[in-house]
């Protein structure tokens, strides 16, 4: 058995992209439109995991986007993502400059989660040992819910 990719479903396909592309840092490995079966999918990846991913040996992150509007909220129970990252506090400073609510700031230099514009729970944990507590991160509230 192998891992191949998490599917999410997107209820705006130009936002998610901005989220998971130009915010949190995924690339864009390929993509396939369905005119017949009127939807999109968008397989997004890690940019350490692209060629991999390319030769399909990597897990990927399917983005759905069905273009007939549809209501997804409560429908479909969703865990989270999870990332490694080189910097927790760099990674999250990126993501908070985008615009992207940290709801669980890194307060222990290890932990934290964002969530995607549709909901989609994004946990970042630091590559290596945790780095050191610092300030703004350790001070923070958590905000909403992950």
């Amino acid at each position: 058995m192998r891992y191949l990719h998490t599917m999410v479903r997107v209820a705006d396909l130009d936002q998610a992209l901005s989220f998971y592309c130009d915010a949190l840092g995924l690339e864009e490995a390929s993509r396939f439109d369905s005119p017949g079966g009127r939807f999109t999918l968008v397989f997004l990846c890690a940019p350490e995991d692209k060629e991999a991913a390319l030769a399909r040996r990597a897990p990927m992150v399917e983005l759905t986007y069905n273009w007939d509007s549809e209501d997804y909220q409560g429908g479909r129970n969703f865990g989270h993502l999870a990332y490694q990252v080189d910097d927790i506090y760099a990674a999250c400073q990126r993501l908070a400059d985008k615009g992207v609510t940290i709801n669980r700031p890194p307060r222990d230099g290890h932990m934290a989660f964002v969530r995607s514009p549709d909901g989609i729970s994004i946990e970042l944990l630091q590559k290596g040992p945790a780095l050191e507590p610092a300030e703004p991160w350790k001070s923070l509230p958590n905000i909403g819910v992950w």
